[in-house]
This record gives structure tokens, C-alpha cells and sequence, in this order.
């Protein structure tokens, strides 16, 4: 019996660019809660633009949000992951030196932009709509860092290999999105903020259902034997997913 459901927003609630969810999806969840089955909202998105996303049913479901750094349960922090300052100011200044590297820095209560990067400012603020504001620099900041995010607009996948290479034994890096890639603490996942969740609730990883499309989402698929991988996801996302589908409402409807 199926007790949770955790997803993904971007590429997989969220297809082809979307910034709103569909309509469906807001006559689902009640149909879901009516049926005791609670849902959790799973993204590398900031917490605060999650919720709006879901509202008005933002206070219904629980959240594993910048890709398990920030987990909340009925209103409360279940789990979090940290990043070293000196390493994340490291990856900044190493990010300043690469080509076509927009960094964001995510805190618990908001991210930061440095100032002159309108491209990505304005992507943030005015497409995403998350609750951003411009720093000077981001390695003076006092707000502890949760993430930080490299977007290249011309794609992940151009910059991800060389700082994967520099820093994948010193702090988790995961793609997050066609354009981005995030560096979490390593005690932070998707995985471990739904595991938080799901013991908070006494419910069993095998009354747990689960769908994602990319690397930030493999922990998460790995944990229940009821994954779906996206049927668009990225190459190699499907081997940590028990099957595969082109749509979660289809999925959900199974269930109701």
C-alpha cells in the first residue's frame, strides 16, 4: 500500500521549461490525502518558491527542498546539510575563472546574485521567482550556505565534468536541471531529507513512491522499490529507478 509520494518539480512535475504547475496536479493532491497518502515536494528549488508553486495547498505537503539541504515537516526543519565556507568560497572564486559560470548562493532564507550578472539575476528573479537579492560578493556574505549552484546557459553539461573532476572528493555535486549543477554537503540528498520525512510519518520505504529525472534524484529513486525514472530523463537516471514513465499524473491516477 502506498503511503508517500515524493517527486521531482523540474523535468518531471515541471516539463519542458514550465514554470507553473498543471492544473491536475492541484485537483490530485486532495484526491490523494483523501486517501491517506501524503505528498512531498522534492526539487533543488529554494523552499519559499516551492511553496508558492503549491499554493494554496503549500501547508498540505512537505518539502525536500535545494536538493535535501533544507527538509520541512508541518512546518518544521526535519533535516538539513551545511557547506564549509572556505570550500564553497574556494568554488566561487574557481567558478569566477571559468567561462560562461553564473554561480547562485542559496541560505535558508533566501539566494544571492552577484552584482552585474543580470542574465542570471533576471532569469532568477523574473522566470523562477525566487526570493533573490544582489550581493557584492558572495564570499563576504554572513548567511550560512546551503548551495551553491553553477548555471551555464548553454548548457550543464559544458562545465560540470571539469569541477567534477576538481571537487567530487571534497563535497557532493549533483546536475540539478538541463542548466545547472549544485555542490551540497555530502550528508545532503534527496534521499536522506525523504527518509527524515517518511520516518517522521512511520511510513516504510516500500509504502514510499518515487519519481525524478536527473542525478540529484538517483538517492531518492533508490530508495523505495516503487521509482519512476522520467522516460526523458538524463542517460543512465533510469538504472536507479524500478520503471519508467512519460507522465506522474498517469501514475497518481493508478492509485486513486
Amino acid at each position: 500500500m502506498i503511503r508517500l509520494i515524493a517527486s521531482d518539480l523540474d523535468g518531471t512535475l515541471l516539463r519542458n521549461g514550465a514554470q507553473a504547475l498543471s492544473p491536475e496536479v492541484f485537483e490530485l493532491l486532495p484526491a490523494l490525502r483523501k486517501k491517506g497518502i501524503h505528498f512531498v515536494a522534492a526539487s533543488g528549488r529554494q523552499y519559499a518558491n516551492i511553496r508558492r508553486l503549491f499554493a494554496p495547498l503549500q501547508d498540505e505537503i512537505s518539502y525536500v527542498a535545494e536538493n535535501g539541504s533544507l527538509c520541512m515537516h508541518e512546518g518544521k526543519m526535519v533535516a538539513s546539510g551545511q557547506i564549509d565556507r572556505d570550500l564553497a568560497n574556494e568554488i566561487i572564486l574557481e567558478a569566477r575563472c571559468q567561462p560562461d559560470c553564473s554561480l547562485l548562493y542559496s541560505s535558508p532564507e533566501k539566494c544571492y546574485v552577484e552584482k552585474g550578472n543580470d542574465r542570471l539575476y533576471d532569469h532568477i528573479k523574473n522566470h523562477v521567482h525566487y526570493d533573490v537579492e544582489l550581493a557584492d560578493d558572495l564570499t563576504q556574505l554572513d548567511a550560512l550556505c546551503l548551495k551553491v549552484a553553477i548555471c551555464n546557459f548553454d548548457g550543464a553539461d559544458r562545465s560540470f565534468g571539469y569541477f567534477r573532476e576538481k571537487y567530487q572528493d571534497r563535497i557532493k555535486i549533483v546536475t540539478s536541471g538541463n542548466i545547472w549543477f549544485d555542490f551540497i554537503a555530502p550528508n545532503a540528498d534527496k534521499g536522506t531529507g525523504l527518509a527524515a520525512i517518511a520516518s517522521a510519518l512511520e511510513i516504510r520505504p516500500e509504502e514510499c513512491m518515487t519519481f525524478g529525472d536527473q542525478y540529484n534524484d538517483i538517492e531518492m529513486l533508490a530508495f523505495t522499490p516503487n521509482s519512476y525514472a522520467m522516460d526523458t530523463c538524463a542517460k543512465g537516471v533510469e538504472r536507479y529507478a524500478a520503471h519508467q514513465t512519460s507522465s506522474v499524473e498517469e501514475v497518481i491516477r493508478t492509485l486513486l
